[in-house]
């Protein structure tokens, strides 16, 4: 009889560690889970979910008390542009993280674990290669000579080459991958970390048709979104690849923030105007380039953005609907700040969606 392989997901009360608990279940793994905390919108499938801090070595030795097949180590602290880019969280989310991964990596050595997985970002991209929004550079090549547009990017480059000194001197099978803004249900949509994909469906679910959302910028920065089921296929096969990356895992579908919008409104079937305010929007451009990674893993994602994008707000819709009016009238808001200009854009839906229920997934 075969014997169960095992495997160990650090960050497991978040967003991606939660619904990777969930498919490496479906795989027939037996799974533990460590976070601060438990996910927040649903139960874990872990067989054993331990609730600590991995900043505290004590903690993490206790977590890591076996050898596993399979580490994946997602723990950090980040969120979206109100949380990286306004500066004020720069030193906890330095010293968190990388005491996250030194803690980490110690004790899997120690354990002669040799397979383990880190979450790194495109964050790290020079921030010179991503001025233009139609043309912005991010293989895997160009990180270097560095130059993140946050303190969140230069830890996760920093880590990053921690990984790969642990390859070199004890001979870890670390695979290293830079995700491109992952999105889908069960993430963070009002609690300040969110990130745009979820930022927007929410305001736009919150606005009455005809009514006006609030977005940070110009709106015309570009991003790649990459829905989180393809997040997790590109993950689990580099994981068990003979690359060690680092590698891209994103979509190479660009999208401007406005035409984001755009998109929410389509699939709501609503109006609504924009209000491009100052506020943190990070480079001006950035896409993901899968050359590499298709080299390397003859895959690629391809599911369309709006695919995900409808998902995500069916199931943001059916969190809104159990608030009160006020919670309600709450979220659609974004903080206000200085000098607030009175650029209005009306968005009109560009197709007419078939409609479909609002749903939990």
């Amino acid at each position: 009889m075969a014997t169960q392989k095992s495997a160990l997901v650090l960050g497991g009360g978040g967003f991606i560690g939660h619904h990777l608990i969930k498919r490496l279940k479906n795989e027939g793994f037996w799974v533990r889970g460590a976070d601060l905390k438990y996910p927040r919108f649903s139960q874990t499938q872990a067989d054993d979910f331990m609730i600590g801090d991995l900043r505290d070595q004590d903690f993490v030795q206790r977590v890591i008390d076996q050898k596993f097949d399979e580490v994946y180590q997602l723990a950090a602290d980040m969120g979206g542009a109100g949380y990286i880019f306004t500066g004020d969280n720069d030193a906890d989310v330095m010293s968190n993280s990388a005491q996250i991964n030194l803690n980490v990596l110690e004790t899997c050595q120690k354990r002669n674990i040799k397979r383990i997985f880190y979450s790194s970002s495109a964050c790290i991209y020079p921030e010179h290669n991503q001025m233009d929004p139609n043309n912005p550079i991010c293989t895997e090549s160009s990180a270097y000579p560095a130059n993140p547009d946050s303190e969140y990017g230069w830890e996760k480059l920093f880590s990053e080459r921690l990984y790969l000194a642990y390859h070199r001197n004890y001979g870890m099978e670390v695979r290293i991958a830079r995700y491109h803004n992952i999105f889908g249900p069960e993430g963070s949509w009002n609690d300040g970390k969110e990130k745009s994909p979820a930022a927007i469906c929410r305001k736009v679910a919150a606005a009455a048709n005809g009514g006006e959302i609030e977005v940070w910028g110009d709106g015309k920065q570009t991003r790649s979104f990459l829905f989180i089921d393809e997040c997790l296929e590109g993950t689990t096969r580099l994981m068990r690849s003979d690359f060690t990356g680092p590698v891209n895992i994103g979509s190479e579908e660009m999208i401007s923030i406005n035409d984001l919008v755009h998109m929410a409104c389509s699939i709501a079937e609503k109006n609504v105007r924009i209000k491009n305010i100052p506020g943190p929007t990070g480079v001006r451009g950035r896409r993901s380039d899968n050359s590499l990674l298709l080299q390397k893993l003859n895959w690629t994602p391809s599911q369309p953005l709006r695919k995900g994008i409808e998902k995500t707000f069916f199931w943001i819709a059916g969190q809104l609907e159990k608030m009160d009016q006020t919670s309600r009238e709450a979220a659609i808001r974004s903080v206000p700040l200085k000098n607030e200009s009175t650029t209005v854009a009306i968005i009109k839906s560009s197709s007419q969606p078939q409609k479909q229920p609002h749903k939990n997934n």
